[in-house]
């Protein structure tokens, strides 16, 4: 409000004079200087008088001689008469505070002998000495608008509404006498959102009024309500009797809020902040709420380093003993993909081995990267204490619990930044555990991974490969030499960096083997179609495979190792993706694998609409050659001959969507009808679909159920991925089938270590038909 008050009337030019000398309308020497030189008896008027509230007020108030009559605290009263016209219309029960000492003993004397019931307190308005629920309306007139000086921001504005809060009944009122500016009714409205129905009335200026400024009457009634309601209001916006400017800014504050309200309401994945939750946004967190869990922002402003995204647990019933009433769990961003911290099953199993009541489980990103655990710590101390259950005196520590990144040694091998992706570090790792089929074939080796890390999503690790030694496997994967011969070009490529020895040259990528287990998911799924597979593989018949989306090569490199069968296409839009394949990842083109530069929705619906050939052949662009195959940069075109299986797994660089990957255009309807169009009869379009959004999940499966005739799902445990399989064809391997079509598959699939193939029977045994 400040200074913008001098557009309003008064009941003399002398008074709107004095006004303006007041400069820090939250000064209390201030104040004591104004009235002491207005005098006793000369009553000012912020805006609003009588005439034109006394109906509205009282309709609001109720019938004054209710029983028990009710209790009215009047704010910040000055010397205004609005105590006394309520008093003299039969509210008797009223409370006046100021913290101007002189107002407070003028307004006394005036009303003593008149009005003996009424009260008068000298007291801070943003810290009263009344106890909780003690009245049932607080009538603010122009006291929330003194508080909103611009220039000191909401500090003490947000401290008043608290204390309004706390001193009204359930069932109470707030009515708050304003000009409705913005930076009010951006407290104003947030404040109330939760638990409270909110409206807001136009006050009827009076016909000798000359200010361009109107009133308005926001009602808060306190409700025991968890539903977030929306703001109604009285009035036709365009018959407001005010200048343009507040006109639209009122308009403009109520669109906002309501739209912010209306996806409260509806939306399932709100983060709220630890304000919301503070102003009740899901009840009271003093209280133990069992089975409840939502999102949250933690730190992110004033004092804190860092903002948290975490989730908040209470622990199911019957889910007894505790050792802890709270606890926090940290989980580095290493693991913040996987299944155990990223669903929400895999939550609620931490929190019932954490022995917590309550369990707020931290999600770290890589915006802490530089930050050390006794740091994070002692950044997230004072937040999470506002979130622990029970009484601020109980004094209970809360511990700090941790899930190792589950890395005995690291060592980043590479650097590099694309354009198109972003940072990405290539790194090998040793784990402390591994698939328990690994160690019983390489039992006393330490066995190293080598692990593709996308930095702009939380640190994913796109692609893994298990190193090895050579004489280790069966053949070499990842030449020393060419190794050699190539990193001194290879390096200088522009936004690269290397970060280690030629240590790392001394380990061989082994692609018999998929490291990821949504890969070998992929993989587990060509049992919907392995008889035909076979069918093709007897008689010397190649099947055709599109994968979009290369990553660091390993899925194309294992189905061109282990199913010969397979020729392979895939397709990167990424030329950083290739080099770091090929320099770092052992992959290798040849006649039966290889690799297009181009947009993978583009390439699709050219393979579908081009001209019969058996080879894809180069319309335009650049060439690179490898190993004395050819992979094109700018528009490719495929054959008119359709593909048996067309693999979806890219990343997507837009986390609005709801989703990490895909990218949203390749789960549009109409991308997957051209895939339903451009796929073989007996063909099998298979998603790699990860997203935190069971609604994002929903929608996909929906359109997916749409265009093919049978649709397939695989939820690994330990992943965050699900793979969908969709299939055009009307006969499908039934679920009664699927042991002995896995078998099929494994006899197809050429597993230099055998042990590695129950790895695709056990994912087998986990689809579910979901058309």
């Amino acid at each position: 409000m400040g200074k913008k008050k001098k557009n309003q009337s008064s009941s003399s030019s002398s008074a709107t004079d004095l006004l303006q000398t007041l400069g820090d309308f939250t000064s209390k020497e201030n104040w004591d200087k104004f009235f002491t030189i207005r005098g006793t008896g000369d009553s000012f008027e912020w805006y609003a008088e009588w005439p034109q509230l006394r109906d509205p007020l009282i309709s609001l108030i109720g019938a004054p001689t209710s029983s028990p009559p009710p209790q009215i605290l009047v704010p910040g009263c000055g010397n205004s008469r609005l105590s006394e016209h309520l008093y003299d219309a039969g509210f008797h029960g009223i409370t006046n505070v100021d913290f101007s000492k002189v107002v407070i003993s003028d307004m006394l004397r005036r009303n003593v002998r008149d009005r003996p019931d009424m009260r008068w307190r000298v007291m801070d308005m943003t810290s009263m000495q009344f106890m909780d629920e003690t009245f049932d309306v607080v009538l603010d007139k122009g006291g929330l608008d003194a508080l909103m000086e611009p220039e000191l921001g909401h500090k003490l504005g947000n401290q008043y509404l608290s204390e309004v809060k706390r001193l009204l009944k359930s069932g109470g009122k707030f009515v708050c006498l304003t000009l409705a500016e913005s930076h009010v009714l951006g407290l104003l409205f947030p404040k109330f959102r939760f638990g409270w129905k909110m409206s807001v009335h136009a006050i009827p200026q009076k016909s000798s009024s000359e200010s361009s400024l109107q009133t308005f009457m926001v009602v808060a009634d306190k409700e025991n309500s968890s539903v977030v309601l929306q703001v109604t209001s009285s009035f036709d916006h365009s018959s407001l009797d005010c200048n343009k400017n507040q006109a639209f800014g009122i308009h403009e504050a109520l669109e906002s809020e309501n739209q912010t309200r209306r996806e409260y309401s509806h939306g399932s994945d709100i983060l709220y902040s630890l304000e919301d939750l503070q102003l009740g946004a899901k009840g009271d967190m003093k209280n133990l709420s069992p089975g409840c869990r939502f999102e949250l922002i933690l730190g992110g402003e004033g004092d804190f380093c860092f903002s948290y995204r975490a989730v908040l647990l209470d622990a199911r019933e019957n889910s007894g003993p505790f050792m802890y009433n709270c606890g926090v769990f940290i989980v580095p961003k290493t693991r913040a993909h996987e299944w155990l911290f990223s669903s929400e099953e895999g939550q609620w199993l931490v929190v019932e081995s954490s022995k917590a009541a309550r369990l707020i489980m931290v999600l770290l990103d890589t915006s802490h990267a530089s930050a050390s655990m006794d740091e994070i710590q002692k950044d997230l101390s004072p937040l999470v204490k506002q979130l622990a259950p029970g009484k601020d005196d109980q004094g209970a520590q809360i511990p700090f619990m941790m899930a190792g990144d589950g890395i005995k040694h690291r060592n980043v091998v590479h650097q590099a930044t694309s354009s198109l992706t972003g940072p990405i570090i290539v790194e090998d790792v040793v784990y402390e555990n591994v698939d328990p089929a690994l160690s019983r074939i390489w039992p006393s080796e330490d066995l190293k991974f080598r692990r593709l890390v996308f930095q702009r999503t939380q640190g994913l690790v796109q692609s893994e490969a298990l190193l090895m030694r050579d004489g280790s496997s069966h053949r070499t994967d990842v030449e020393t030499e060419r190794k050699k011969s190539s990193s001194s070009s290879k390096s200088k490529r522009k936004g690269t960096q290397r970060r280690s020895d030629d240590s790392g040259n001394q380990l061989k990528v082994y692609h018999g083997y998929l490291a990821s287990s949504y890969h070998m998911g992929i993989i587990s799924g060509f049992t919907l179609i392995s008889s035909y597979l076979e069918s093709v593989a007897s008689v010397g018949k190649s099947v055709k495979a599109v994968v979009i989306g290369l990553g660091a090569g390993l899925l194309p490199m294992f189905l061109h190792e282990c199913m010969p069968f397979v020729g392979i296409e895939a397709v990167e839009l990424d030329l950083t993706m290739l080099n770091l394949a090929e320099d770092y990842f052992g992959f290798t083109q040849d006649k039966s694998l290889k690799v297009h530069i181009t947009d993978g929705i583009k390439f699709v619906r050219e393979m579908k609409s081009s001209s019969a050939t058996d080879e894809m052949s180069v319309v335009h662009g650049n060439e690179i050659t490898s190993n004395n195959t050819r992979s094109c940069n700018g528009n490719c075109t495929a054959s008119n001959a359709r593909v048996d299986i067309l693999i979806i797994d890219v990343d997507s660089p837009d986390s609005s969507s709801g989703m990490t990957c895909p990218a949203a255009d390749f789960v549009e309807g109409s991308f997957l009808l051209t895939v339903k169009d451009a796929l073989s009869e007996q063909g099998l379009f298979i998603v790699n679909l990860v997203s935190r959004s069971q609604a994002t999940k929903d929608m996909v499966i929906s359109r997916m159920k749409m265009v093919f005739n049978h649709l397939f799902c695989l939820q690994l445990e330990e992943d965050v991925n699900l793979v969908l399989f969709g299939l055009s064809s009307e006969s499908v391997t039934k679920d009664n089938s699927f042991p002995e079509a896995a078998v099929q598959l494994g006899k197809l699939v050429k597993f230099q270590h055998p042990e590695i193939s129950q790895s695709i029977m056990d994912a087998a045994k986990k689809i579910r038909c979901l058309k």
